[in-house]
C-alpha cells in the first residue's frame, strides 16, 4: 500500500527518469543515433573517392573514344602495336605491363 501511494507521489520523477532514459539510449543508438552518423559519415567518404575514380575513368574513356573516332593515326598506331604485339624488323619490342 505504502508502495502505491509513494509511486503516485513521485510519478512525474519517475517519468522524467524513464524519458530521459529513452531519449539518451536513442541518441547513442538506434537508427538515427550517433553511432549509425558515424557509419553513414564513413560510407559517404568512400563513396566520394570512388565517384571520383570513377569520373576519372570515364574521362579517360571518352578521350580515347574521340581519338578513335577522329582517326588519329598516332594513336590507332599505338593500339595496333600493343594489341597485336607488331613491328617491323628493325625494332626492339618491350613490354612493360
Amino acid at each position: 500500500m505504502r508502495l502505491i501511494e509513494s509511486l503516485k507521489e513521485k510519478k512525474f520523477i519517475l517519468l522524467n527518469i524513464f524519458l530521459s532514459l529513452y531519449i539518451g539510449i536513442n541518441l547513442i543508438g538506434g537508427e538515427r543515433g550517433l553511432i549509425s552518423y558515424f557509419d553513414k559519415k564513413k560510407l559517404f567518404e568512400e563513396l566520394k573517392i570512388k565517384e571520383k575514380m570513377l569520373t576519372n575513368k570515364l574521362q579517360d574513356l571518352e578521350t580515347k573514344i574521340s581519338l578513335v573516332k577522329n582517326n588519329d593515326l598516332d594513336y590507332l598506331d599505338m593500339l595496333y602495336r600493343e594489341k597485336f604485339l607488331y613491328g617491323t624488323k628493325d625494332e626492339i619490342i618491350i613490354k612493360l605491363k
